[in-house]
């Protein structure tokens, strides 16, 4: 992350019992927005990753840092060497060292009551009133971590360069902001200790030793089993053949939703004779063993005689497959076939509704549907997705100016946000997102519910889903060549489609009047068209950074 600073040390040894010793120092100096940088790697034969996070900040804001937790465990993925093999999360690994400013804050105590329990020494009583102790006694986050006992005073707030607390006129209540916690088997924690010497910061550092139990697998001995195993599936290759017992051979999931996760599981029992290797594959004359919004996980993988495993069977719909669901072209049906090394085909059947959706659906649609979409009939959303804008003469009924649900959450940010700081550039919460969405598709209910920053965001995921971007991609080259001249971008607007128009002028009217209020919601052009630009004006292919730049210069003539 560009804005932030991460500062660490990583040292580790292995001894002669195979363990190895690995100090952890965390240093944490930082500013600009929030976010986390991890590494993986293997040792012998564990899978260890460091994570190193700042999550939200302020007191009450302890819900928001749960979020950033699952947020982080979610989206930060590694690509593995193999390209058939899904990506690996935080929790696939057998060691988890997260490290960093966690930003948790001492609660329902005030300021000189900490200080008077830190004079004392007191850190048991003062640590119950620690937020993140609190939480994950709760189980509301970092499930399954360890910390180590804590014995030294709160690491933040200082003034920099000195030992004192914060002295400024907001006056922190001292808070135990820099943790080191650990998930895995075999860990034992020799000290954990701050360090008050370093005065570079408003934090003081903290510094942990760990030793960690590894696995490491004895070559020779593997090898022999592995060649064993080997020779007596040879001996009974013509005498058993893979056999498997599924759990199920029908799915259906009901009422799938944009954005929202839905999964079952399957569960494979290995009933033959033999060790089986199986894999889902394509159908003929397809690419991929699925349709782009259904998963498997595991793909494939290798069940031992009497063995089971349990793969999950998740579906997703985003913004690349929610337009040809929303209005029919696509349904929630596809076959999966289960191929077993050696043996037979298994087929498993995957069906469910999809709830269309105003997110996917195209802007010219959304002008034409005076009901909710939730309302419309399948054929009428069909025969709008497969009518041109350029053919709008055509219909009788005089359309909406603009969507009715973007109006709601534009009226709805005008009518509330256009004082909050840092709107557009915090995320808001998952869960409000969804009621937002069902809301908008369900009918118009006399304000949006969450907070700002979800109705933000809720905004901007809509405009990320379009199918087809508010400024048409036919028009996307004329706008990069016109980005320098205020005069040409204004032309090549007024040729736009008048739904595509209309919503065009009315975001940047919006946009206008939030730069009005800068003052106190500190937005500013620059920040606008960078959030924005790439939501309004996509590239039909991979868009590179000249061109990136380009879409901002054109619209920041709209903005001023």
């Amino acid at each position: 992350m560009e804005r932030d600073l991460f500062v660490g040390t990583l040292c580790f040894y292995s001894n002669s019992e195979g363990k190895f010793l690995f100090p952890l120092l965390f240093l944490a100096e930082l500013e600009g927005n929030k976010g986390a940088v991890a590494i993986r790697f293997r040792f012998h034969n564990s899978d260890i990753c460091v994570v190193n996070s700042h999550l939200a900040a302020h007191v009450e804001e302890y819900e928001r840092r749960n979020q950033d937790f699952k947020d982080i465990c979610s989206r930060l993925q590694f690509r593995q060497l193999d390209p058939t093999q899904p990506p690996l999360t935080i929790m696939k690994h057998n060691v988890i060292l997260w490290i960093g400013d966690l930003n948790y804050r001492i609660s329902d105590l005030d300021v000189d009551s900490v200080k008077d329990l830190i004079i004392k020494k007191d850190f048991e009583t003062l640590h119950s009133y620690d937020q993140l102790k609190r939480q994950i006694d709760e189980k509301a986050v970092f499930v399954g971590f360890k910390e180590g006992g804590i014995d030294f005073q709160p690491t933040y707030k200082y003034d920099t360069g000195s030992d004192k607390w914060d002295t400024s006129e907001k006056c922190r209540i001292p808070a135990w902001c820099d943790r080191i916690l650990w998930k895995g088997k075999n860990i034992q924690q020799e000290h954990y200790q701050s360090h008050m010497a370093v005065r570079s910061s408003d934090h003081k550092p903290v510094s942990s030793m760990l030793v960690i139990g590894i696995k490491r697998v004895n070559s020779e001995a593997y090898k022999k089993t592995f060649e064993e195993i080997v020779r007596n599936i040879d001996k009974m290759e013509n005498e058993c053949i893979p056999s498997l017992s599924l759990s199920k051979r029908e799915f259906n999931f009901k009422d799938v939703k944009f954005m929202q996760h839905q999964a079952e599981t399957l569960s494979l029992l290995n009933d033959g004779q033999v060790p089986c290797q199986f894999e889902f594959i394509p159908k003929p004359n397809e690419s991929t063993y699925s349709k782009p919004w259904l998963t498997a996980n595991p793909c494939k993988g290798f069940i031992p005689e009497g063995g089971s495993v349990v793969i999950e069977l998740e579906v997703f719909v985003n913004r690349s497959t929610a337009p040809d669901l929303n209005c029919g072209k696509q349904e929630i049906e596809d076959i999966l076939v289960l191929h077993l090394e050696r043996g037979k085909d298994y087929f498993i059947s995957v069906t469910g509704n999809y709830l269309p959706s105003c997110y996917g659906t195209s802007i010219y649609s959304l002008c034409h549907m005076r009901e909710p979409i939730k309302d419309m009939p399948i054929k009428t959303l069909l025969e709008l997705a497969e009518t041109s804008p350029d053919n709008d003469a055509e219909t009788t009924e005089k359309p909406l100016d603009i969507p009715k649900e973007l109006w709601m959450m534009v009226d709805h940010l005008f009518r509330n946000a256009v004082n909050q700081e840092d709107l557009f550039q915090q995320p808001g919460l998952r869960s409000e997102f969804a009621e937002i969405r069902d809301c908008l598709d369900s009918g118009m209910p006399d304000s949006l519910p969450g907070s700002n920053h979800s109705v933000a965001e809720a905004l901007l995921l809509f405009l990320d889903a379009l199918p087809e971007p508010v400024i048409p991609f036919c028009f996307y080259q004329q706008c990069l060549d016109s980005c320098s001249s205020a005069g040409q971008c204004e032309k090549v607007i007024s040729t736009l489609p008048q739904c595509h128009k209309n919503v065009f002028n009315y975001l940047a009217a919006f946009l206008r009047e939030l730069l009005k209020n800068s003052a106190s919601n500190r937005l500013d052009v620059s920040i606008l068209a960078t959030i924005f630009a790439s939501m309004l004006l996509r590239s039909p292919k991979k868009q590179d950074f000249a061109e990136k730049t380009k879409t901002q210069e054109f619209f920041q003539h709209f903005l001023t």
